[in-house]
């Protein structure tokens, strides 16, 4: 009896301890989220000035805050990706964590690496650079106040999806032309929203904005230079206009299928600058409007995810045989590019008398000759079969484009030697802002999906964070793999949007 007495007491004084560890752990929580908030900025110069011509300066920017003495940092990079493709040293966040680990006891939990996915070239000592932003952000921590906003911007960029008569999709790129325009019967939406993060001494002078919008910065400038693109452009518009010491930071959201407007006009030069400069003026806007407010709350998570991959060889198939088809349609033609030229411009700018003056024609029906019509007749077959024989080699660069995307993402499969891949993600609350990454090019519909289940609130979703596994458009586009559309020949099987949306929702409440 005596020990049975002693068994249940120890028993209640194990559920004590377990009640207070947990109310102690409820108090550190709701602390963390009331707590004041310090921020540090910092910023380098990583423009590599000795690949060619520069344009305008790549960055990498530091943002370090401290909320109950740990520290966490939001790193923003002039950067097409941090892995697999562009200029950084392989294993880069790797070595930035490792390093911010050594020097400043940061855990590699609470870093945040966004890249901008401009096509820059940064320089060889990336690392380095970017440790010295993070180290000159340490240097100047203090207590701030935060502010969200929010504004629209319609003005910029369009989704580079299109739906054609066929059910299929197609995509702007330049590795391949655009189908016919009679093909074309609709195009993807765009994400408007400019949402902003406004931090404030408490002095009332701006220490930093943080800005989120869904772009692709692609578009280049007139003289080809190395560039951070419209979202570099903006930054520095923001810096110049709000003075000081004022640190722009841009993070990349759901920019997949986003490209910057008039991204194919081949009649005028390339210039990110333009818009950029909208997209700078715009964040302003949010910026005047927005009030920042001391103990706001603030919360961070990681998640590794294992995501699905695809099995990409039926599709492989699927598409060589549609090439195959295409070519065997092709049909020999008696005219040459210069013969074509010549009969196709009399066509369409004389329809009327496309081979001789109007005289000819008006005497060959005085004497009832019909040469000329039939000279016409076969003139006009041979230039439908000879623009039928172009429709057909877009369709087959189209299909082959795509095919070289699929061979390589198969062989990067394999290698794997692996179903599945490991993600991280990573919630972040800082103020009325929630904030959820993914190491991907997410297409913009993934992230109105997650948006659209929180109305009232301010919702970023941030592609191109702490890795990089290429495109990852939804369940319903991957259905259009392999027909000229890039973002779908990608690593992910279908059902990885749904083991997404799971963990985006839970890194999110």
């Amino acid at each position: 009896m005596s020990e049975l007495f002693i068994m249940t007491n120890a028993s209640r004084f194990h559920i004590l301890l377990i009640v207070l560890a947990w109310l102690s752990l409820v108090s550190a929580i709701q602390g963390s989220q009331a707590s004041p908030i310090k921020v540090g900025v910092g910023k380098g110069d990583i423009t590599d000035y000795q690949a060619g011509p520069v344009s305008d300066p790549l960055y990498a920017k530091a943002m370090v805050i401290e909320v109950q003495s740990q520290r966490y940092v939001i790193i923003t990079l002039d950067v097409v990706a941090l892995e697999r493709i562009g200029p950084l040293p392989k294993n880069y966040l790797a070595q930035v964590r490792d390093a911010l680990s050594s020097q400043f006891g940061i855990p590699a939990q609470h870093i945040l690496i966004n890249t901008s996915h401009c096509h820059g070239n940064s320089s060889s000592d990336v690392v380095e650079r970017t440790v010295k932003a993070v180290e000159h952000a340490i240097g100047n921590l203090e207590l701030v106040k935060i502010g969200i906003g929010k504004e629209k911007e319609t003005r910029i960029s369009q989704n580079r999806r299109i739906r054609l008569k066929n059910g299929r999709e197609a995509d702007y790129r330049h590795a391949y032309s655009l189908p016919d325009d009679q093909e074309i019967v609709g195009i993807g939406p765009i994400d408007p929203d400019v949402t902003v993060v406004k931090c404030e001494t408490t002095s009332g002078n701006c220490k930093a904005v943080l800005y989120q919008f869904a772009c692709h910065p692609i578009l280049g400038t007139p003289s080809g230079g190395n560039t951070a693109d419209l979202t570099g452009y903006a930054s520095k518009v923001i810096e110049e206009q709000l003075g000081g010491d004022v640190v722009a930071f841009f993070l990349q959201g759901c920019g997949g299928d986003i490209n910057p407007v008039g991204y194919k006009d081949n009649s005028q030069p390339r210039n990110a600058e333009t818009l950029g400069t909208m997209l700078g003026l715009t964040v302003l806007k949010a910026v005047r409007n927005t009030q920042p407010e001391s103990n706001k709350n603030f919360a961070w998570k990681n998640k590794i995810v294992k995501l699905p991959l695809a099995d990409l060889q039926p599709t492989i198939q699927q598409i060589r045989e549609y090439s195959e088809g295409l070519t065997q349609k092709l049909q020999g033609t008696s005219l040459n590019f210069k013969e074509f030229y010549k009969a196709y411009t009399n066509q369409k700018v004389f329809p009327d008398f496309p081979s001789a003056d109007s005289g000819t024609y008006l005497h060959q029906q005085q004497m009832k000759d019909d040469t000329r019509k039939i000279f016409d007749a076969n003139s006009q077959r041979n230039v439908e079969a000879y623009l039928g024989n172009i429709l057909l080699m877009e369709e087959i660069t189209r299909a082959q484009t795509n095919l070289r995307l699929l061979r390589m993402h198969e062989a990067e499969i394999l290698d794997m030697r692996s179903r599945t891949i490991d993600v991280e993600m990573i919630g972040l609350r800082l103020g009325d802002l929630r904030i959820v990454t993914f190491p991907g090019e997410l297409t913009v519909s993934v992230g109105l999906e997650i948006k659209a289940k929180f109305p009232d609130q301010f919702i970023a979703v941030c592609g191109y964070s702490n890795g990089y596994i290429y495109y990852a458009p939804t369940t319903e586009q991957l259905a259009n793999r392999g027909f000229a559309q890039e973002d779908s020949d990608c690593l992910l099987a279908p059902q990885w949007q749904a083991v997404f949306n799971e963990s985006a929702m839970e890194l999110l409440r």
